[in-house]
Parts: C-alpha cells; structure tokens; sequence
C-alpha cells in the first residue's frame, strides 16, 4: 500500500483507538522500515530494538502529524531519528553481553530477493557499507527504498541540494574505489602472468 489516501484512513481509524488499523497501518509499512533499519544498523537484535522504539515513537506521534503532508516522508523521519538515538547510545555506552534469546525471538523479514534485484553484487554492498552515516543515509533511502530526493530532503530535513551533494559524493567515492580495485586486479593477474 502506497496510497495517500489509505493511510490517512488507517490514521484517523488509529487515532479513534482503533488497534486494528494501527496494526494495518504498521503491516503496510514495516518492509520499507525494516530495509532501512537492517541496512543502517547492522545487528539484528540492535535492528529489532530500532524498529520496536520506531513503533513506539509512531504511535506516540501521530497526533502531532499533519494530515496534509505525505506521510511516507514523516515516518521515514522518524525512522532515522530514532537509529540516530540508537547510534548515540552505541557510541556512549560498551556493550559487554549479547541478548542470548536474540535468534528464537527475532521475528525477521525475508527481502532477499528484493536487495538481489535492486543490488546484485556483494562489492557494490560493501561500498555501500563502507560509506560514511550521512552518504549510506542517502543511498540506502535513494536506491534501495525508492525515495525520490525530495522526499529524502523531508525526511532527514536538510536541503534539497544537500542531498543532491551527499548522492553525487557517495556514488564519487564508490566509483573511485571501484576503479582502485579495478587496477589493483590487473597488477595481480599481471604478476601471475609473468611467473
């Protein structure tokens, strides 16, 4: 479901204390949130705590949204506010035990097939990761969620041409690191060639 008009329903049906639509209103959505929490986070049981504070923070929130605007772009935002939190909870606390339970609790969504069509190669996934935080936010909500650049310029609320910028920077530094291992390629079957 991707229709404006749909989650305006499923909105106001939440907001009148419906638990049904917000149900419906979270199965429409968590593909997309999913793709995008997995691939900023990275551990899975970080990614299933993200996705459940999102939740939480859409529920909270959805009084405040304003009915007019599109509302893809405001969940994206709260989306990467809250792995933003997340990350500056990482970064000030050092975790010492793993959740033991994580594996038989997590409840995961298989998109496999979907990132294999839309990115078929796993160096093109490494470059991807190896991005700086505010390049792969782009990437990610650009390439693999279909974001148009204005919506991305909405959900992270910077400008329409930073985005631009961060886009162009990121697929630079992608290619540039494509074609260092391109030529590194060719010294090594060089080598091998001349033994």
């Amino acid at each position: 479901m991707n229709h404006p008009s749909e989650y305006k329903r499923l909105i106001a049906l939440t907001l009148d204390g419906s638990r049904n639509a917000f149900g419906e209103l979270y199965e429409a959505t968590i593909k997309d949130v999913y793709k995008t929490v997995y691939f900023l986070i990275r551990e899975p049981s970080d990614a299933e705590d993200v996705i459940q504070e999102i939740y939480i923070q859409v529920y909270r929130s959805l009084g405040k949204f304003d009915i007019n605007r599109p509302f893809r772009p405001w969940l994206m935002g709260v989306v990467m506010r809250q792995i933003q939190s997340h990350r500056r909870k990482s970064w000030t606390n050092v975790r010492t035990l793993k959740k033991a339970e994580q594996i038989d609790q997590a409840v995961v969504y298989d998109f496999s097939s979907e990132v294999v069509n839309k990115v078929s190669n796993r160096s093109l996934l490494a470059s991807v990761d190896r991005l700086p935080y505010k390049l792969k936010q782009v990437v990610i909500l650009h390439y693999l969620n279909d974001y148009t650049q204005e919506e991305i310029a909405a959900t992270l609320e910077i400008p329409l041409g930073t985005v631009k910028s961060r886009i162009h920077a990121a697929l630079q530094k992608m290619r540039k690191k494509q074609k260092t291992n391109i030529r590194a390629m060719g010294k090594v079957e060089e080598l091998n060639e001349s033994q």
